[in-house]
C-alpha cells in the first residue's frame, strides 16, 4: 500500500465513517462521536484500499498466516478483502467469520470457512472498530475453541479507549491501521 493509498483512506473514512453525534458503543459507554467502519469497508474503493492495507499489517506478524476473520458483520467485508489482497500478492490466507450464535440448522457450526483452516491454522482477528477490545476477545476465544491459534489482532480504527491494553494485557499484540487520533487529527 502506498502513501497515496493510505491517504486515500483516511479521507475516505473521515467523509464516510467518521461522526460526531452521541451514541451508546457495543461497551455500553456513551460517546460524542462514532466510527461507522462498515461504510468504508462495504464502499468499493474503500473496500480494496482496506484489503491492501489490513494484508500490509497481517505481513508484519511473524510466521505464516493462515486466515483472517472475525466476528460477524464488522469483520466480514474486512476478512474477505484481506484474503484477495493477499491472494493477490501470492499468499494463499482464506478468510473466516465467527457467527454471533451457531447456526441454527444442519451442522450448528460457528465458525463459517471451517473447511480451509483445520485445527492449529495461524489466523489474525479483524475488527473495524476497536473499543474496549471486547469483541476482539470474544472472536480470540471461539476461534480458540475451533481450534485455531491466534497471532495477533488488526483493527481499522482503535478508538484509543482501552483495547490496546486489554488486548495486550491478554498477551496478543493489536495492530491498528489508525488510530482515533490520526482519523479526528
Amino acid at each position: 500500500m502506498t502513501q497515496q493509498e493510505r491517504d486515500e483512506l483516511m479521507r475516505i473514512i473521515r467523509e464516510l465513517s467518521y461522526e460526531e453525534r452521541e451514541v451508546t458503543l457495543a461497551s455500553g459507554r456513551k460517546s460524542n462521536f462514532y466510527f461507522d467502519g462498515k461504510q468504508t469497508t462495504l464502499h468499493a474503493r474503500g473496500g480494496l484500499l482496506v484489503g491492501k492495507a489490513f494484508w500490509q499489517e497481517v505481513k508484519q506478524f511473524p510466521g505464516p498466516v493462515d486466515g483472517v476473520g472475525g466476528l460477524t458483520l464488522g469483520a466480514d467485508p474486512i476478512a474477505t478483502a484481506t484474503s484477495i489482497a493477499a491472494c493477490l500478492d501470492g499468499s494463499p490466507v482464506h478468510a473466516f467469520i465467527i457467527r454471533k450464535e451457531p447456526k441454527g440448522h444442519g451442522t450448528g457450526q460457528w465458525l463459517e470457512g471451517r473447511k480451509n483452516l483445520p485445527p492449529g491454522s495461524r489466523v489474525v482477528i479483524v475488527e473495524d472498530v476497536t473499543t474496549t477490545g471486547g469483541s476482539s476477545m470474544k472472536a480470540v476465544e471461539r476461534a480458540r475453541e475451533e481450534g485455531l491459534e491466534i497471532v495477533g489482532i488488526i483493527t481499522l480504527v482503535d478508538r484509543e479507549e482501552g483495547a490496546r491494553e486489554a488486548i495486550e494485557g491478554a498477551g496478543l499484540p493489536l495492530r491498528a491501521v489508525f488510530t482515533r487520533s490520526q482519523v479526528v487529527g
